[in-house]
């Protein structure tokens, strides 16, 4: 029986004591942490099977990232004023 293969985009944000918290869009609640870029990565892995399992489980449809596009915006602001 052949795997079915499944895209998901995770964002790495770094924590301001140390680490990164990652998250995975397409899936709501799956949110884990990593003392490291590598160990957030694999705990998102971890996390993103665990997630997945369930839905089986549960006889639920498994989004995915398969169709999404993913960008960034760097805008600029002027500082807001004090009055």
């Amino acid at each position: 029986m052949a795997k079915a293969r499944y895209r998901y985009n995770v964002i790495l944000r770094p924590e301001p004591e140390g680490g990164f918290t990652a998250t995975v869009p397409a899936l709501p609640g799956c949110v884990t942490y990593g003392r490291t870029i590598e160990e957030a990565r694999q705990m998102a892995k971890d996390a993103v099977t665990g997630y997945i399992a369930s839905l089986k489980k549960h006889k639920e449809p498994i989004p995915s990232d398969d169709e999404t596009l993913v960008t960034s915006l760097d805008l600029e602001y002027a500082p807001a004023s004090g009055h």
